[in-house]
C-alpha cells in the first residue's frame, strides 16, 4: 500500500514538472496562468485525497478505481469552488519554486483572447477555443484532465481571478509591450499600363489617360476580347539581374521592380540598408494567378518530355516567389510570404503587413511563436495574365468586355453600357513602416495607414452577394478596427471593375455606410488602368495615397450614362476634382466572395 501511495505521489509531481516545463518551452502567453493555476489546485487536492483515502485494494481494480475518481472529482470541485483562492494563495506562498515558475510563465506576451475572456476557460488552451490543448487534442485528454476541466467550468470568473491574479507590475509591463504602434507609408513603387513611377502614374490618372488598347504581345484573333491594359514598355534593367530576367515570369519581374522602386522612393540606399535590423524587415507581396506563362510553357514542354521542362517551372510559378527572391536580394529575414485571395490579394497583404508592425507577431500568434515587432514591410501584389491562357479563361467565364472597337471606352464603371471588365497587368508595392522608426531615420511620410478588415460573401464563386451584405460588414468592421467614424471618411477609391452587378452593389453599400456625408467623393481607378487582378488593390492604394498628397481625386472615365439612382454629387465626374481628404477608404473584392477594405489618412 505504501508503495502504491509513493507511486501516486511521484506520478503527480512528475505530472506537475512536465506541465510546467512544457508551458515554459512553448513560451506560452499569460493566458496559461489561469488554467495552469486551476490545474495545480486540482493536482494538489488529488494528492491530499489519495493520502487520506488510499485503500488496500489494487489501483488496477476498475470498480474501486472508478469510485476513487468519483470521490476525487467531488473533492476537486470542493477545493476549487469553496477554497480554491486560499488554497492557491497558500500553495504559492509556501512553494517559492512553483511561484517563480508561475511568474516566468506570466512574463510571456498575452494574447487578445486572454485579455477579453474575463477569466473563463473551458479547457487548457493557448488562445481561445482552438482545440490546441496543452496536453494534446480534446479527444486525447485523460479522465483526470476532464475532471479538472469540469471543475474549472463551475468556477465563477471572480473566484478564478482572485486565485490567479498576477502581480500588478507584470500586467503593467505587458500592456506597454502590446501597445499598438502607428504605421505610415514611406515608399511606393508601381508598374502599370499608364506609368511605372507613382508621380507619372497619378498625373496620368488626373488627366484621364487610359492605358487600355488592343493587345500586341500575341495573336488575339481567336478570342472574343482583343483588348487589355497591357504593359508595352517595361524593362527590369537596373532592378533585376539579366539571368533572372530571362528565367522568371513577368509577374515576378514586376513585383521585384516595383518593390525595389518603393525602397528607392523611401530613401533606402545601400548605406541605409546596411544599418537596418534585417530580422525586423519583411516582405508580403501576393498574386492572384502567379506565373501563368511559366506554367503554360511547362505544360507544352511536358507534351514532348519532362526533360524539356524548365527546371525552375515549379518555384517560378508559385505566388510567393516574388517575395522570396526580393528577400534574397535584400537579405531581409522577417516575415516573408504571399497571400492569394483573387483580386483582393493586395489588400490582404497590406493588412497583414500592418498587423506585423502594429501589434507584433507574438500578440497575434502567441500560441505559435513569440516574435518581435517589425520595423518595415514591403507589401502589395503583382499579376501578369495578359496571355492567351488568361484572356481565354476570363473570356470563357463571360467576365470580359468585348468593346474591341473602342478600347479606351471599354472600362466604364457604373455606366449602364458596361459589358464586363478589362484585364490588365501590373504591380504595386508600398513600404509600410513603424512611425517612430521612420522618424528616427528621417524618412518622408506620405500618409498614415489606419487599418482595415476583410469578410466573405459566402455566396457564389464569381457573383457578389445581391444585397451587398459582405461589403457592408467588411466596411463597418474596418471602421471599428481602425477607430474611424463614418463621417470622417470623405474619399473612397472603389473596387468598381465595370461589371453589371458588382458596381451597383458596391455603390449601394457605400451609400448605406457613408451616404449622409455631404463631402463624400467616389471614383474608380480601373476606368483607366483596367483590372490588374491581384495587383489592383496595391496600385489603387498608391492612387489613394497620392490623392491625399495632391489634394485632387482623379475622374471616372466613360461614365456617360450612370446607373439609375446614382448621386452624381458623390461620384466624381469626367474631370479631376479638388478634395481635402480626411480619411480615405480603398476597397478590393475577389472571386470566391473575398472582400477587403483599407483606410489611409494624412499624417499628422
Amino acid at each position: 500500500m505504501v508503495g502504491l501511495y509513493s507511486i501516486g505521489i511521484i506520478g503527480v509531481f512528475i505530472w506537475v514538472l512536465l506541465a510546467l516545463s512544457l508551458s515554459l518551452s512553448l513560451m506560452a502567453s499569460s493566458a496559461l496562468a489561469s488554467p495552469l493555476c486551476t490545474w495545480l489546485v486540482a493536482a494538489c487536492a488529488s494528492v491530499a485525497f489519495e493520502k487520506d483515502q488510499l485503500t488496500s485494494s489494487s489501483m488496477f481494480h476498475s470498480p474501486k478505481r472508478l469510485s476513487q475518481w468519483a470521490k476525487r472529482k467531488k473533492l476537486v470541485l470542493k477545493y476549487i469552488t469553496r477554497g480554491g483562492a486560499g488554497f492557491a494563495s497558500n500553495l504559492l506562498s509556501c512553494n517559492s519554486g512553483v511561484q517563480n515558475l508561475m511568474s516566468s510563465s506570466l512574463a510571456f506576451e498575452p494574447c487578445n483572447e486572454y485579455n477579453s475572456s474575463k477569466g473563463h476557460y473551458s479547457s487548457i488552451t493557448f488562445c481561445g477555443d482552438t482545440g490546441f490543448s496543452l496536453f494534446g487534442s480534446k479527444k486525447a485528454r485523460n479522465r483526470r484532465q476532464r475532471c479538472i476541466n469540469r471543475g474549472a467550468n463551475s468556477v465563477s470568473g471572480n473566484t478564478l481571478a482572485v486565485a490567479v491574479r498576477p502581480a500588478n507590475g507584470v500586467i503593467t509591463e505587458k500592456k506597454q509591450l502590446v501597445k499598438q504602434r502607428r504605421v505610415v507609408v514611406t515608399g511606393m513603387g508601381v508598374v502599370t499600363p499608364i506609368g511605372d513611377n507613382p508621380d507619372v502614374f497619378y498625373d496620368n490618372l488626373l488627366e484621364g489617360v487610359s492605358g487600355i488598347s488592343e493587345i500586341q504581345s500575341f495573336d488575339c484573333s481567336p478570342f472574343p476580347t482583343k483588348i487589355a491594359g497591357e504593359i508595352k514598355y517595361f524593362s527590369p534593367d537596373g532592378w533585376v539581374s539579366p539571368k533572372l530576367s530571362k528565367r522568371a515570369d513577368k509577374f515576378t519581374l514586376y513585383s521585384l521592380t516595383a518593390g525595389k522602386k518603393a525602397l528607392a522612393d523611401a530613401g533606402i540606399t545601400e548605406e541605409v540598408l546596411g544599418k537596418l535590423d534585417k530580422n525586423r524587415c519583411g516582405i508580403i507581396i501576393g498574386s492572384a494567378l502567379g506565373g501563368m506563362r511559366i506554367f503554360h510553357d511547362a505544360i507544352e514542354a511536358l507534351e514532348v518530355s519532362y526533360r524539356k521542362m524548365n527546371p525552375f517551372c515549379i518555384p517560378f510559378a508559385t505566388t510567393n516567389i516574388g517575395s522570396a527572391i526580393l528577400a534574397m536580394d535584400l537579405g531581409w529575414m522577417g516575415p516573408n510570404y504571399s497571400i492569394s485571395t483573387a483580386c483582393a490579394t493586395s489588400n490582404f497583404c497590406i493588412l497583414n503587413a500592418s498587423h506585423h508592425i502594429m501589434s507584433g507577431e507574438s500578440a497575434k500568434y502567441c500560441y505559435l511563436i513569440c516574435g518581435h515587432f517589425q520595423d518595415m514591410i514591403l507589401c502589395g501584389g503583382s499579376d501578369a495574365a495578359v496571355l492567351p491562357i488568361g484572356l481565354g479563361g476570363f473570356s470563357a467565364c463571360g467576365a470580359l468586355s468585348q468593346r474591341n472597337s473602342e478600347p479606351t471606352k471599354a472600362s466604364r464603371p457604373w455606366d449602364t453600357k458596361r459589358d464586363g471588365f478589362v484585364i490588365g497587368d501590373g504591380a504595386g508595392v508600398l513600404l509600410l513602416e513603424d512611425l517612430e522608426h521612420a522618424k528616427r531615420r528621417g524618412a518622408k511620410i506620405y500618409a498614415e495607414f489606419l487599418g482595415g478588415s476583410v469578410s466573405c460573401d459566402a455566396y457564389h464563386v464569381t457573383k457578389p452577394h445581391p444585397d451587398g451584405t459582405g461589403i457592408v460588414v467588411c466596411i463597418e468592421k474596418a471602421l471599428a478596427n481602425s477607430g474611424v467614424a463614418k463621417e470622417d471618411v470623405n474619399y473612397i477609391n472603389a473596387y468598381a471593375s465595370s461589371t453589371p452587378m458588382g458596381d451597383l452593389n458596391e455603390y449601394r453599400a457605400l451609400i448605406h455606410c457613408f451616404g449622409k456625408n455631404p463631402e463624400l467623393k467616389v471614383n474608380s481607378t480601373k476606368s483607366m488602368t483596367g483590372h490588374l487582378l491581384g495587383a489592383s488593390g496595391a496600385v489603387e492604394a498608391v492612387a489613394t495615397v497620392k490623392a491625399i498628397q495632391a489634394g485632387w481625386v482623379h475622374p471616372n472615365l466613360n461614365l456617360e450614362s450612370p446607373d439609375e439612382g446614382m448621386d452624381m454629387n458623390v461620384v466624381v465626374g469626367p474631370r479631376k476634382e479638388p478634395l481635402d481628404i480626411k480619411v480615405a477608404l480603398s476597397n478590393s473584392f475577389g472571386f470566391g466572395g473575398h472582400n477587403s477594405s483599407i483606410l489611409f489618412a494624412p499624417y499628422k
